[in-house]
């Protein structure tokens, strides 16, 4: 299974970020061809030591990296990935993580 994390810091207005995210990216994101589950946080997201100054985590799931990466340059692909940019406009506003995952 391979994975694409989306982590996003706390924006100036959470309100306005929520609202965007839940009525534009995510229907954007539920069309990437290949997705085969999807995953947000909910909530404040602290670490052990207290806050983390992180907004939202997603957590996108696809068979393997040759359909991640297929998804990902498609018309949807580029549509999310540019969405994502009005999301987290400023450098450091977000951070994408793609990974193969494999049960120990």
């Amino acid at each position: 299974m391979a994975r694409i994390v989306v982590i996003y810091k706390t924006p100036k207005d959470a309100a306005a970020f929520d609202k965007h995210y839940a009525e534009v990216h995510v229907p954007l994101v539920r069309k990437l061809a290949g997705l085969r589950k999807f995953e947000m946080s909910k909530g404040p997201i602290a670490t052990p030591g207290g806050p983390s100054g992180l907004h939202l985590i997603a957590t996108l799931h696809f068979d393997d990296m040759a359909a991640l990466q297929k998804a990902l340059t498609s018309p949807e692909g580029q549509a999310a990935g540019a969405d994502a940019g009005v999301l987290a406009p400023g450098p450091g506003d977000v951070q994408i993580l793609m990974f193969d995952s494999h049960e120990a």
